[in-house]
């Protein structure tokens, strides 16, 4: 006759089931592990990256400036930079990040993209949450003329942005293009963020660079500067 000994065959699942607990913990504390040495391991390639970036002062004398007479910047959305030129010539790149909708041009308030347009700087604030943040005439005539023919602002509104365009200096008046955009820092996640080794789009449509490198910017950055987004 078959004998069937329950309390062995207990013991035998209890023992199976503490080996099993113990492989998937030991599992998901490896795998965690592994995570955490793969962040730090990014987190030290940034900043040995950033350690070695040439400062800007250092690289005018490179090209064989003393001073920005005729600056001006290029923003690149896909190539993910920010570019300080003298007149035409090429001085510093900076790694920039966008809009979280970085796939399209900005076209109405809280679609989260960047604008694509030529612009200037119209305001420079060093007090913001982002550190420090140089405002874009955003929407400039062009982007309140599409805006008009798409019906996505009112002929009364676009009379008063073209009236701000030509005889005011940031645009005030809101509207649904929105506005309020700019290049600016990071703020309080600046360690963690300037020293990604890869893009994350984060912004709701201005452009951000590292907080060093706006304090740079500051230096040479005046009002009214030309800003070509494309």
């Amino acid at each position: 006759m078959f004998n069937f000994n329950y309390n062995s065959a207990q013991t035998n699942q209890e023992e199976y089931s503490n080996r099993f607990d113990k492989n998937l913990w030991g599992n998901v504390f490896l795998l965690s592990g592994g995570v955490v040495l793969f962040l730090i391991g990014m987190i030290l390639y940034g900043i040995i990256t950033n350690i070695r970036e040439i400062p800007l002062n250092e690289q005018m004398a490179l090209k064989g400036i003393k001073k920005f007479n005729s600056p001006n910047i290029v923003i690149d959305r896909y190539n993910y930079s920010l570019s300080i030129y003298e007149d035409t010539l090429l001085i510093k790149s900076y790694r920039a990040v966008f809009g979280r909708n970085n796939k399209i041009a900005k076209t109405k308030i809280g679609d989260l993209s960047t604008p694509v347009g030529e612009y200037k700087i119209c305001d420079i604030d060093t007090v913001n949450k982002y550190h420090k943040f140089f405002n874009i005439n955003y929407p400039n005539l062009s982007d309140a003329m599409k805006g008009l023919r798409k019906n996505v602002i009112t002929q009364q509104q676009f009379d008063q942005l073209k009236y701000e365009f030509y005889y005011g200096n940031c645009p005030k008046l809101l509207t649904n293009l929105g506005n309020n955009i700019g290049i600016h820092g990071i703020g309080k996640l600046n360690f963690i963020f300037k020293n990604l080794p890869f893009v994350f789009n984060w912004t709701d449509g201005s452009i951000a660079i590292s907080d060093e490198n706006i304090d740079e910017l500051y230096t040479v950055i005046k009002k009214g500067a030309k800003v070509v987004i494309k």
